[in-house]
């Protein structure tokens, strides 16, 4: 038993992600390695992602020397492109934040003034089948009492006749 459990403790340690984690380190950029500028002005270039240049024959070209550098005016450009973005999103955000909140609140209303009539509808059911009901009562309370005055009526005239014969 003691080999058994020994034999599993050891297997899940081995088998352990915990042991497979590789340190994060952050590796500096190379020479080699270029940032290529972008052609588009509105599209941002990344700062700290470098690209490797497409034709390493002609490295030294002026050209290419260009495309390496990031100017401090490039960055500022699509650092303020970068902010401009953000805000226009938290802009379209709250915009549609707003509309939301105004829907939401319209729904509450309308929520509400369906509610208040169901409640009367309600009630006005609740009239009715009690008016019914009523009714119901009065028609056969009528229609027994005209049934007793049938029945005195008829009982009188058979006694009055049964009398006239004797």
């Amino acid at each position: 038993m003691r080999i058994v459990v020994s034999s599993a403790l050891s297997f899940t340690l081995l088998c352990s992600t915990a042991w497979a984690v590789e340190p994060t380190t952050e590796a500096a950029p190379s020479q080699n390695a270029t940032v290529v500028v972008a052609q588009n002005p509105l599209q941002p270039i990344p700062a700290n992602k470098p690209t490797t240049t497409r034709n390493p024959i002609s490295g030294n070209s002026p050209q290419d020397i260009e495309n390496r550098k990031l100017t401090a005016e490039q960055i500022a450009k699509n650092k303020m492109l970068q902010e401009a973005k953000v805000k226009a999103l938290v802009h379209d955000q709250t915009t549609r934040l707003q509309q939301l909140e105004k829907a939401n609140l319209d729904a509450l209303t309308q929520n509400q003034e369906l509610q208040l009539k169901n409640d009367n509808l309600g009630v006005q059911v609740q009239v009715l089948q009690s008016e019914r009901s009523a009714q119901m009562f009065l028609y056969g309370a009528t229609t027994l009492a005209v049934g007793v005055l049938l029945g005195f009526l008829i009982a009188s005239y058979v006694y009055a006749k049964r009398r006239r014969q004797w």
